[in-house]
């Protein structure tokens, strides 16, 4: 088995930090629909400014808000401004790459979605495991035919 990406998103804004709730990160659950992040599911951080890196699970705040709130201890490792990267993950064989569609959501100011990316793993000319990035904002048949440059 192999640990892999099952859903992202990308360059979020933290928009608060309460260091005295009970842990936890909370973020708007129409943003975790649209990636396919459930709530009590263990994600990880990647704080941009700071390089912190930290896992915590997850709890659903208000629908629509953009929220995205550091709580309990990990509120010590982001500021509100900070941008973020959080990742679901699962575990799968290899020959299960093929099958799979993460999606990541990229974000404008206010935590709006600005794009929807799909990993996409496929047989390559040179390589059992090739990889691209496939640009879906318009929807799953509108994607790309050359690959999107891999964000960082």
């Amino acid at each position: 088995m192999i640990k892999v990406v099952r859903a992202k998103l990308h360059g979020i804004t933290v928009t608060g930090a309460d260091l005295n709730y009970h842990g936890s990160i909370t973020l708007d659950p129409e943003i975790c629909a649209q990636a396919g992040i459930y709530p009590m599911e263990f994600v990880e951080i990647w704080n941009r400014n700071s390089g912190a890196r930290i896992s915590t699970y997850v709890i659903f705040g208000e629908p629509g808000s953009g929220c995205c709130i550091l709580n309990g201890a990990a509120a010590r490792t982001c500021q509100r401004g900070d941008v973020i990267i959080i990742a679901a993950s699962e575990y799968t064989t290899p020959d299960r790459l093929y099958t799979l569609k993460p999606r990541i959501l990229t974000f404008t100011a206010g935590n709006r979605v600005d794009r929807v990316l799909r990993y996409d793993v496929f047989k390559g000319p040179d390589r059992a495991f090739d990889f691209r990035t496939l640009d879906i904002t318009a929807g799953e048949d509108a994607a790309a035919l050359e690959p999107v440059p891999i964000l960082d």
